[in-house]
C-alpha cells in the first residue's frame, strides 16, 4: 500500500499578499497547511497577489503570482451588499490562473472567502475545494455556500461546528479544524507576565473589551495585530487611562510567539462568531491560557477550568473574573490540547482526506493504489 501523491493548487486570498496581516489567520492557514501537505509528499502550488512571501519550511511549494487590486472583505460591508469585482481586481486574475494551472491538478483548493470562486466550482471541470474562512457575514455568500451545499457538498469544508452553523448546508458539515508548526511556538512555562490581546484592530473583534478588562485589573494589556481600522483603534485608546495599551504591531511569528509566551492570559473578546480564532491556539501553543468569550471557533478550543476560562459573550465583568482565576491553569495542558487536536501534520492529513473523499476527478484516487 503506498500513498498517492496529489497535485494541488491553493489559491490564497484576494484581500491582500501572504505577508500583509490583511488575510487575518487565512495568511497562518495557508502557510501551515502547505508545509503540512509537502510533509505528507504532495506537490503544491500556490497562487498569490504580488508581494506574498511564504514562511520557512515552504521553500518545495511553487508560487504563481499575479497582480491586480485588492478585494474588499466581506465582513466590512453591509450584510446586503451586491457582489462587485473592479475591472484590475486581483480576484479575476487569481481565478485565471488558478483554472489554468487547475487543468493539470488534482484540485484547487480556494481560501478566498469570496463570490467568484463558489460560484465557478459547478461551471467548471476543475475539481474546485473550498476551506471557507469566515462565517455567514452577508446574505450573498450564505445563499451561495447553501446552494453549493445542495448540489456538491463534499466541495465544502469548514474550520469549526460554530462557523459551519451559520451556514443552511444539506448534510453534516466536513469539519478540518486548523493546524500549526509547533516548532514555531516555544513553551514557556512562567506563570506571571502581563495580560496579551492580538488579532486584526478593528470593530468585530471587540478590543475595547479587552482594554477595559486590563484597566479594572489595574494591568496594561499587549496588542499584537495590524491596526486595520485606525479611528476605531484611536478611540479605543483614548477611551482608557494613558498606557493602558502597548501596541506591539504585525510581528513575524518567531517574534510574536516570544512575546506572547510571557502573557500570564491571553484575552479574547470577538464581537462576531470567529471562525476558529488562530491566535487563541498560538497561545495555548506557548503555554498561555486564555480568557474568551464563549462565541463561535473559540468555545469549541477551550476547554473551560483546563486550557483557560469560557465566558458568556460580552460579558466584561465575567471576563475580568475568569482573568483574576488564571492562575488555576495548568500551563502545560494548553501546550497538551495543541499538539494533540492542532498540528500541522494532523491538519494537513483532514485536508488530504476531505480532498480524496470530495473529488470528482479520476486522478484522485485512494492509498491502494500502486
Amino acid at each position: 500500500m503506498q500513498t498517492f501523491a496529489l497535485r494541488l493548487v491553493l489559491v490564497s486570498t484576494p484581500i491582500g499578499y501572504v505577508g500583509s496581516g490583511k488575510g487575518g489567520g487565512v495568511e497562518l492557514t495557508i502557510s501551515s497547511l502547505i508545509k503540512g501537505l509537502l510533509e505528507l509528499g504532495h506537490e503544491v502550488v500556490l497562487v498569490a497577489p504580488e508581494g506574498s512571501v511564504l514562511p520557512s519550511g515552504c521553500s518545495r511549494a511553487e508560487i504563481v503570482y499575479v497582480s491586480g487590486r485588492d478585494q474588499p472583505s466581506w465582513q466590512h460591508l453591509p450584510d446586503d451588499a451586491p457582489v462587485t469585482i473592479a475591472q484590475d481586481a486581483v480576484i479575476s486574475r487569481l481565478w485565471e490562473k488558478a483554472l489554468e494551472l487547475g487543468k493539470r491538478a488534482d484540485a484547487v483548493i480556494n481560501f478566498g472567502y469570496d463570490w467568484l470562486p463558489i460560484w465557478l466550482t459547478p461551471r467548471v471541470e476543475v475539481d474546485l475545494f473550498h476551506l471557507i474562512s469566515m462565517g455567514g457575514v452577508s446574505r450573498v455568500m450564505r445563499t451561495l455556500i447553501g446552494e453549493l451545499s445542495q448540489a456538491n457538498h463534499s466541495r465544502l469544508a469548514f474550520h469549526t461546528h460554530s462557523q459551519a452553523s451559520d451556514f443552511q448546508l444539506s448534510k453534516a458539515p466536513f469539519v478540518v479544524g486548523n493546524g500549526f508548526d509547533l516548532d514555531d511556538y516555544q513553551f514557556q512555562i512562567s506563570p506571571g507576565g502581563p495580560l496579551g490581546w492580538a488579532g486584526r484592530v478593528a470593530p468585530e473583534k471587540g478590543l475595547e473589551d479587552a482594554v477595559a478588562v486590563a484597566s479594572a485589573l489595574g494591568d496594561q494589556l499587549l496588542v499584537w495585530g495590524l491596526k486595520e481600522d485606525l479611528e476605531y483603534a484611536k478611540k479605543v485608546e483614548a477611551s482608557y487611562p494613558s498606557g493602558t495599551i502597548e501596541w506591539r504591531g504585525f510581528l513575524p511569528t518567531d517574534e510574536f510567539q516570544r512575546e506572547l509566551g510571557l502573557c500570564r492570559a491571553l484575552l479574547n473578546t470577538p464581537k462576531w462568531n470567529e471562525a476558529y480564532g488562530n491566535v487563541v491556539v498560538e497561545a495555548m501553543a506557548c503555554g498561555v491560557p486564555v480568557v474568551t468569550y464563549d462565541r463561535g471557533g473559540p468555545g469549541e478550543n477551550i476547554i473551560s477550568g483546563s486550557t483557560g476560562w469560557l465566558v458568556p459573550p460580552d460579558d466584561i465583568h465575567g471576563m475580568k473574573e475568569a482573568t483574576s482565576r488564571i492562575g488555576e491553569i495548568d500551563r502545560r495542558k494548553c501546550r497538551n490540547w495543541v499538539e494533540q487536536y492542532a498540528s500541522q501534520k494532523g491538519f494537513a492529513i483532514r485536508v488530504e482526506e476531505w480532498i480524496k473523499a470530495g473529488g470528482k476527478s479520476q486522478k484522485i484516487i485512494n492509498d491502494s493504489r500502486k
